[in-house]
């Protein structure tokens, strides 16, 4: 039995950063092959107010328009939280099918990929946890 669209889909972590915004391309892909819907977080610091809610959302807005194609956009939900970005990814995360972070090439610990955020994830079973890079803008050496 196949499961509705509706029903099926990934969840990405978007924060502005070059490899969350690789997160996000990765996620439509991901979301095309298995007939998902994508839902798009961002995760404001502190207890934000209600005006950065908005300011956060419409950003969030204008960059899922200019990387999701036009036709994908009916399925994409775009939510705008507060709190630990991993505590909330765990919760966004918990019916979908994949998840997906942007990587983080440094941390305060000098930590790979994924940072604080990642060492906190909490994958569930049949949650992939996917860590994306845009190795566009990715240093040199």
């Amino acid at each position: 039995m196949r499961l509705r669209t509706s029903l099926r889909r990934v969840v990405v972590g978007v924060d502005g950063s070059p490899n969350s915004l690789a997160a996000l391309r990765r996620a439509v892909r991901e979301a095309h092959e298995r007939q998902a819907a994508i839902e798009v977080v961002r995760v404001l610091p502190g207890t934000p107010g209600r005006l950065a809610r908005i300011r956060g959302w419409l950003a969030l807005r204008a960059i899922a328009a200019r990387i999701v194609p036009m036709e994908q956009q009916f399925t994409t939900r775009l939510r705008v939280a507060s709190g630990s970005p991993a505590e909330v990814l765990n919760r966004a995360s918990e019916y979908a099918e994949a998840l997906l972070i942007g990587a983080r090439a440094q941390t305060a610990a000098r930590g790979p990929l994924g940072g604080e955020v990642l060492g906190n994830l909490r994958t569930r079973p049949g949650c992939e946890l996917i860590i994306c890079a845009d190795h566009a803008t990715a240093p040199r050496d």
